[in-house]
């Protein structure tokens, strides 16, 4: 979403712009040692802090793959952002399955897991809370839309899962775009959620900026503040047009629901 060739660039524009974080997505192919500096360093020298950090390749998404190979890359990938949010104290998320599904599901949506495909994901999750225990590091669970994913579209059901797993580093990551899919009543299910939410996404009901779209961003920040949800507000969607138009007047837009 902004410009820039590098991150410190785009952490410049960012604090030029209103922010005060950015989520990184970084591709695995050119994840390196430089990058990993800049990162670490780039509060310190921008004043943005990274709060999400994400390794992205096309073995994203298959953590439960049946293919033996296909799964372990996707681990080990996995892993790797763990690591690196517990050295940064920031957030990455993990989901049963990611991408697009053929063919897609719409008619037999919310999927349930059943026992087996259950307690195999219960332990992935678990063995990746293991890397950012006793750190500031989290590994939250993103419910996605049907068309993303089967399983696990509904926060309830993602609720489910962190509390079974029972983790102090666990917790929820609310997609406003795809709870405009999957959810009755955006403002009740981040009710519901509470004090699981810990980091949230937001996109209008087009993935466009808020305020963009037609969801009522009034009553969903006024969930958020009723469940006393402190975190960060992170933008995930397209800046339809100029992001240094766009952007800013995001930021605008978003704190005056904050401060209302």
């Amino acid at each position: 979403m902004v410009p820039g060739d590098t991150l410190t660039e785009k952490a410049e524009l960012l604090s030029s712009w209103g922010y005060d974080a950015l989520a990184v997505f970084q591709p695995l192919d050119s994840w390196d040692d430089s990058v990993r500096r800049d990162l670490v360093t780039l509060e310190s020298r921008t004043g943005i802090r990274p709060v999400e950090f994400v390794l992205t390749d096309e073995v994203y998404g298959h953590a439960m793959s049946d293919d033996a190979d296909l799964r372990t890359r996707c681990r080990a990938m996995y892993l790797e952002a763990a690591s690196v949010c517990a050295e940064i104290g920031a957030v990455t998320e993990i989901e049963y399955q990611y991408g697009v599904q053929d063919p897609l599901p719409l008619f037999d949506v919310h999927q349930e897991l059943d026992a087996r495909q259950t307690e195999g994901f219960v332990d992935f999750y678990r063995q990746m809370l293991g890397v950012v225990t006793g750190t500031e590091g989290m590994v939250l669970l993103e419910p996605l839309n049907r068309y993303e994913s089967r399983y696990l579209n509904l926060v309830s059901a993602n609720l489910a899962i962190i509390e079974e797993v029972d983790h102090p580093n666990a917790g929820l990551l609310p997609d406003v775009f795809h709870m405009s899919i999957e959810e009755a009543d955006i403002p009740a299910a981040l009710r519901a959620a509470g004090g699981q939410i810990v980091h949230v996404h937001l996109g209008d009901n087009n993935r466009l900026l808020p305020g963009h779209g037609t969801l009522d961003w009034t009553a969903i920040i006024r969930a958020l503040k009723d469940v006393d949800y402190d975190g960060y507000l992170n933008l995930e969607c397209s800046t339809e047009g100029d992001p240094a138009t766009t952007l800013p007047a995001a930021a605008t837009f978003l704190r005056g629901l904050i401060t209302a």
